[in-house]
């Protein structure tokens, strides 16, 4: 149905529907008790219990081995086997998170090699753009600016610097952002100083996305690269209670083979919990093509952007002429250039809105059935890129990073004129926007093991976004 027709839990009442059950809690505790930890802290509202203790204590209790390594002379804890859940907690805990320390996750984004001395980007790479010239091509609904509307975006590393943002906007003739950046377990706005590190990701997601919605509040929270900082940040954002995002944009990831099933279980029903909640979740789908940079042979698709509580946001390769979009194909630079991710999850079943989008069995030897992604796209391609100004120093980046903050750039202006947020897009999308014209089908290219085509792909979805008439058939869509 149309957003303005839709009704969404408040946060309280999605606490007292969604929460943790009071007996769980209770058998939290008495396990606890018994294994020589420290229940230090329960969030019910989040479905989250957090224990300290012993290095050792864990490993016994979760059948793994947790062990010191070095990463880039950086020390984090990892660990060895799958973790499994003590007798005493199956059936009432979903996931063990927090064993390791290792990052879980990368960026999403891809730097256009440039010259040492580049000079002025637009000579440097003639085919990048400002992001509001990729909105501006993309028909993003003019007299709109994402005001009143808050974005998050969820940042695992690096950070900003006050004086990039300043002279990065001063050069668009725009003013800076409103920002708030919101601590999640200890991590905070730090910046690396390293461009294409971290950094690059907090930056693009904050010049696409205050660049395209001038007007929204853009609310990031900074956690450390965990499986356990990566799901508290998703649940600080959904139950913020003073910024109240109502579009999260995540540029992170890996593939779901990767992932222990349980913990995308606990992710995913985070996400169920966004779409309560009336919250839109944007995800990068990826850069490394339909083997998501595995090379094993067989297809795999990223997590986060694989949950079908979320919209999976791929990448093209955009060129334009007069103001106009000349030509659209699918983003692939072969293996080391990046190529949009896309496939078929091998987690999550195919979702009843996807039953007539005609989503194909995976490509690997299984030959699985499930979620089809992406489910829309947009500029992803470095060679066609985003001029950026990341620790002092112009670039052009590429990536499906830069397409979760520019569609949450667009859900945000489309939100300011509807007079209410578009939640969960994805069923509507599917069953009712799609066939009315909303995106740009994206018909030429592939990612590897997929081939673009008429109508939805596993390369692009349903294609890039014509901005002014998603708004309008938001706005009118039948109840259904």
């Amino acid at each position: 149905m149309a957003p303005r027709l839709r009704a969404h839990l408040s946060r309280d009442q999605l606490a007292d529907v969604r929460g943790a059950h009071p007996d769980d809690l209770a058998a939290v505790r008495a396990w606890a008790v018994g294994a020589e930890l420290e229940l230090t802290s329960v969030a019910p509202e989040r479905r989250i219990a957090v224990l300290s203790g012993p290095s050792g204590r864990f490993a016994a209790e979760f059948g793994v081995e947790l062990r010191r390594c070095l990463v880039r002379s950086v020390e984090f804890r990892a660990a060895r086997g799958m973790a499994s859940l003590p007798g005493p907690l199956e059936g009432r805990v979903v996931a063990a998170l927090g064993l390791a320390t290792v990052p879980a996750v990368r960026p999403h984004f891809r730097p256009l090699p440039l010259p040492e001395h580049p000079g002025p980007l637009d000579q440097a790479a003639p085919l990048s753009y400002p992001p509001p010239t990729v909105a501006s091509l993309y028909q993003f609904p003019v007299g709109t600016t994402g005001a009143g509307q808050s974005i998050g975006l969820v940042e695992l590393g690096g950070g900003f610097r006050s004086d990039d943002l300043a002279t990065y906007f001063q050069r668009l003739g725009m003013a800076p952002p409103s920002l708030v950046a919101v601590p999640v377990d200890g991590a905070s706005n730090q910046p690396t100083g390293v461009q294409d590190g971290p950094d690059g990701e907090v930056m693009l997601d904050i010049e696409v996305a205050g660049s395209v919605a001038p007007g929204a509040r853009l609310v990031l929270y900074f956690a450390p690269n965990t499986d356990r900082g990566f799901l508290d940040a998703i649940n600080e954002a959904l139950h913020d209670q003073v910024n109240r995002p109502s579009i999260l944009s995540i540029s992170w990831g890996g593939p779901e083979a990767d992932w222990p099933a349980a913990t995308m279980t606990a992710f995913d029903q985070a996400f169920q919990d966004a779409a309560l909640l009336g919250v839109t979740v944007c995800v990068a789908a990826g850069d490394g093509g339909s083997n998501d940079g595995l090379q094993d042979g067989e297809a795999h698709v990223d997590f986060p952007s694989s949950s079908p509580h979320v919209l999976a946001c791929g990448g093209t390769r955009l060129t334009s002429s007069g103001g106009q979009v000349a030509s659209e194909v699918t983003w692939n630079d072969g293996p080391q250039g990046g190529a949009t991710g896309g496939g078929v999850s091998s987690q999550f079943p195919l979702p009843s809105w996807q039953d007539a989008a005609h989503v194909p069995l995976s490509a690997d030897p299984g030959h699985r059935a499930g979620r089809g992604l992406p489910d829309v796209a947009g500029d992803a391609d470095p060679e066609t890129g985003y001029q950026v100004l990341v620790d002092g120093q112009p670039a052009v980046f590429g990536g499906t990073s830069a397409v979760a903050p520019l569609w949450a750039a667009l859900l945000a202006r489309c939100a300011e004129a509807l007079g209410h947020a578009p939640g969960y897009l994805n069923p509507i999308l599917y069953q009712q926007l799609a066939a009315a014209g909303v995106t740009r089908d994206i018909v030429e290219g592939d990612n590897g093991a997929y081939q673009a085509a008429p109508g939805w792909d596993a390369c692009t979805g349903w294609g890039s976004p014509e901005g002014s008439r998603l708004l309008a058939q938001m706005g009118q869509a039948p109840a259904g």
